[in-house]
């Protein structure tokens, strides 16, 4: 992943980054280790996970709003995790231009599916085409001598 271009898209104030440099880990990971899917989630373990996925961090000037994933192999698979707006700058498609900028990011234009996991945002993601799974299709296997997440 180290070869892709890293890019940028803004919308008025609002920037939308993929450059690392600026991803604010104090934030990403307050807000992770407050929210249902990342409780308990150590540091550590956050810069893990941001250094083997494509990160998209949602900033009005230099302070981040917001963070996306994805986690990717570029054909077959992307699944997008993480994401978020802190509740003091929701209700401005904020969140919709950051699920929107991800998924159409130009690299993973080719992959066949994305994933995501979500137990409250289904509207937004159905807009972007995003249903529920084929039941029986798919499988998960949790390792439980890992964090709690």
């Amino acid at each position: 992943m180290s070869n892709l271009v890293v890019r940028e898209w803004t919308r008025g104030e609002y920037t939308i980054s993929m450059d690392r440099a600026r991803l604010d880990l104090d934030v990403i990971h307050g807000f992770l280790t407050s929210s249902y899917w990342g409780q308990g989630r150590s540091r550590e373990r956050v810069v893990r996970s941001i250094e083997h996925s494509l990160p998209f961090g949602l900033y009005r000037g230099s302070e981040q709003l917001g963070f996306a994933r994805v986690l990717t192999d570029f054909v077959t698979f992307a699944l997008l995790a993480d994401v978020f707006v802190l509740e003091a700058h929701r209700g401005h498609g904020l969140g919709t231009w950051l699920v929107e900028t991800a998924t159409s990011y130009s690299e993973l234009q080719a992959v066949r599916r994305f994933h995501l996991g979500t137990a409250d945002a289904h509207g937004l993601y159905r807009k972007f085409g995003f249903s529920e799974p084929t039941p029986g299709k798919f499988l998960d296997r949790v390792n439980l001598d890992c964090e709690q997440e």
